[in-house]
């Protein structure tokens, strides 16, 4: 299941840095269409088991566990800073893509993977919403400077 899904996480740095309303949106286009075969296995893996509560616990577990082969050093942590990058990461890109996807699971998913990322990366309490209200917060410009 989600086989080299910790792929999803290697343009971290170019996704958040310089965000703007109009990068955002370009990103998330590019996130979506980059990712769409693991949103998709995730919606149908859900969709397709009778505990739906059991199968999102199992793919907050898969992407915790992504996310850890992918950036958790010899000492088996993430580095603080790192983790707060993958933080922004998750509640910019992954959880309004699974939101993006209408499914009536995606807010299980996403709730899951939230209660996984608190119980297993230290300061990782977050939360998730919408593409929209997250897009809606963005700026073009601020005092006409940029």
């Amino acid at each position: 299941m989600l086989d080299h899904v910790e792929t999803m996480f290697d343009s971290i740095p170019d996704m958040l840095k310089k965000l703007k309303k109009r990068s955002y949106e370009s990103n998330m286009e590019l996130f979506r269409k980059r990712n769409a075969s693991y949103f998709d296995e995730i919606i149908q893996y859900v969709e397709t088991q009778e505990n739906k509560e059991k199968a999102s616990a199992t793919v907050a577990g898969f992407l915790a566990d992504a996310a850890e082969k992918r950036f958790a050093g010899s000492n088996g942590k993430i580095k603080p800073r790192q983790q707060a990058d993958l933080n922004f990461f998750m509640i910019y890109y992954t959880f309004p893509a699974i939101l993006l996807t209408e499914n009536e699971n995606a807010d299980l998913i996403d709730k899951s993977i939230c209660d996984e990322w608190a119980r297993r990366f230290k300061d990782s309490k977050i939360s998730y919403t919408d593409y929209g209200s997250i897009y809606n917060t963005f700026n073009e410009k601020i005092l006409g400077i940029f």
